[in-house]
């Protein structure tokens, strides 16, 4: 017989708040502020935060991170650079190939995906790393 259901796990709202403490702490410490943006696994919002001196466009820039990284189940900068610029177009800016996506995985399993941006990419992938070790989530990808 087939299951109709399945069990699923959930990035709690505890969880979201300790990766934005986890994160704007990365972000304070290299003098850097950041746009900050988590979302499940579905690519709606959990939580997000604007730091004080952030860019405020880079708000949208992480969120395009952050669901890119929950859709794809990996990095932003995963996405091959012959379909870069074309994904980013055929998708409105949903989706997009900056650094600084990185996806929400914890036990193998995708619960999401975390979006920075307003310093450079490296700096916003630090800030994104620091936000999934504060939950155990896995960084290496």
């Amino acid at each position: 017989m087939m299951d109709h259901t399945d069990q699923t796990t959930v990035l709690t709202h505890a969880g979201v708040m300790a990766m934005l403490a986890a994160a704007i702490a990365e972000a304070e410490a290299t003098g850097q502020p950041q746009c900050i943006v988590i979302v499940d696994g579905s690519g709606e919002l959990l939580g997000e935060v604007r730091m004080t001196g952030a860019k405020y466009l880079s708000r949208k820039s992480a969120r395009s991170k952050a669901r890119t990284a929950a859709s794809i189940g990996a990095p932003t900068t995963a996405i091959p650079d012959a379909v870069r610029a074309p994904i980013g177009a055929a998708t409105g800016g949903e989706m997009t190939a900056l650094p600084g996506g990185l996806p929400i995985k914890v036990g193998g399993v995708l619960l999401g995906g975390i979006g920075v941006g307003s310093g450079s990419g490296d700096q916003d992938v630090a800030v994104g790393l620091a936000a999934l070790r504060a939950i155990g989530a896995a960084t290496e990808f």
